[in-house]
């Protein structure tokens, strides 16, 4: 239940109204003004310290407004910052010759001496920590449910065209799982691109959203994301290991002086290790982060040349009704209902709540901004878009096709009916 409050104030540089909802703390609709400030009521914390997180917050916001404005009618790019690359590449060289280098040492401590020997202890905890520092590519989620074409020709059909229209690649594994998400990446060294549709996210949408979430989607495999690269990945990844391996642990208890000392140094070593490299790492993914964003925007552009502008700022609009989503779809699977009903009352709540969408979008501006996040606001997602010259759609999915999709896939809706009725 959304919670509309109008009479909250006065706005003291345009004398507009201010507003609020869900208890969110009072802005200005007309000029955004107390927009952009924190509100610890609704966010979780992220360092812990609240000075630190209104902090960090603060910079945020005026890192994602300068990006906003900064590709606001300009081209987004296909490939990204040269300078964001090249230092995320640099890194992940860096971080991977140490790892090799640290292999190699402890194997030659082990068979450079003659055994038994002293040398082999160290060895042994090189290799160890080589192990555990090493690059992490990704793999198959367990839970998603793989899909083939056989079982499903309509669905890859209409993935073929969109992937067509945008000149990416088919995936190589297509499924589904239960979320109230949608993803593409790449697992593994050979970089398998993976494609993975939640389920109820897909049985809400209307033909023309889900084109446009497949053209999002699919854009991630052509969009520069350096969260995907394979010389990029292990950047944002490995430092952040390291942070937590180094993290201090108390492992002496009890005994002498000698002992109580040792350990307190061996902490402090390794609590100064841990804060160096987790601030490195801080910096690398706040630098990333920020390319990855423009990938988003990149991305739904790419998502608005197959399925429409129209299509696909109405996708922005679900996405920012997920909670709304996940309360219908919940209701009407336990009453026995599938996806056609979904998706007709979803649209029945979207529709109530359509006179509160502008402050909610403007709100998930709010929300949606953090020096960790992967995607920019989807207030400033929509705006981006919808400022930028009317698209057309390219790729249609006729009804008649999005019912035989929907037929293709009701061995995995039964299966996530029973799931939710179980957990019910």
């Amino acid at each position: 239940m959304i919670n509309t409050v109008t009479d909250a104030g006065v706005c003291p540089e345009c004398q507009a109204t201010t507003e609020t909802v869900r208890d969110a703390v009072p802005w200005c609709p007309r000029c955004e003004w107390n927009l952009d400030t924190y509100d610890p009521a609704r966010r979780a914390r992220e360092f812990g310290w609240n000075w630190v997180d209104r902090w960090t917050h603060r910079v945020a916001s005026r890192m994602t407004r300068q990006q906003f404005t900064h590709l606001a009618g300009r081209p987004l790019g296909g490939k990204g910052s040269n300078r964001v690359r090249l230092l995320t590449t640099v890194v992940s060289l860096l971080l991977l010759a140490m790892v090799l280098a640290l292999a190699i040492a402890g194997g030659w401590l082990i068979v450079a001496f003659p055994f038994p020997n002293l040398a082999i202890l160290p060895g042994v905890a090189m290799i160890g920590l080589a192990v555990a520092l090493r690059p992490r590519f990704g793999r198959l989620d367990p839970e998603m449910e793989v899909l083939s074409r056989h079982r499903a020709p309509e669905l890859f059909a209409l993935i073929d065209e969109v992937a067509a229209a945008i000149d990416a690649p088919m995936p190589d594994v297509v499924g589904v799982d239960n979320d109230i998400n949608a993803y593409a990446t790449t697992v593994g060294l050979r970089r398998r691109t993976v494609l993975c549709l939640g389920l109820p996210l897909w049985g809400s949408l209307s033909a023309g959203e889900r084109v446009a979430l497949l053209g999002h989607e699919l854009g991630h495999f052509v969009n520069g994301d350096p969260r995907r690269g394979l010389l990029t990945q292990p950047a944002l990844i490995m430092l952040g290991s390291a942070a937590d391996l180094f993290r201090p642990v108390r492992t002496t208890v009890g005994g002498g002086l000698v002992e109580m000392i040792g350990d307190a140094l061996g902490r402090a070593f390794q609590w100064t290790v841990s804060r160096i490299l987790f601030v490195a790492h801080l910096l690398l993914v706040v630098v990333a982060l920020r390319d990855s964003q423009r990938a988003e925007y990149l991305a739904d552009e790419l998502a608005a040349g197959v399925a429409g502008t129209t299509a696909t700022s109405d996708l922005l609009d679900a996405l920012l009704a997920a909670e709304s989503m996940a309360l219908v779809v919940g209701r009407e699977t336990r009453a026995g209902h599938g996806a056609d009903r979904w998706r007709s009352a979803f649209a029945e709540s979207r529709a109530a709540n359509a006179a509160r969408l502008p402050l909610l979008r403007q709100l998930s501006v709010r929300d949606g901004t953090s020096l960790f996040s992967t995607h920019p606001p989807i207030g400033l997602r929509r705006r981006m878009l919808t400022d930028r010259p009317w698209r057309d759609s390219s790729v249609v999915l006729t009804e008649a096709s999005n019912e035989r999709i929907d037929t293709e896939l009701a061995k995995e809706y039964e299966r996530f009916r029973r799931t939710v009725s179980w957990s019910a």
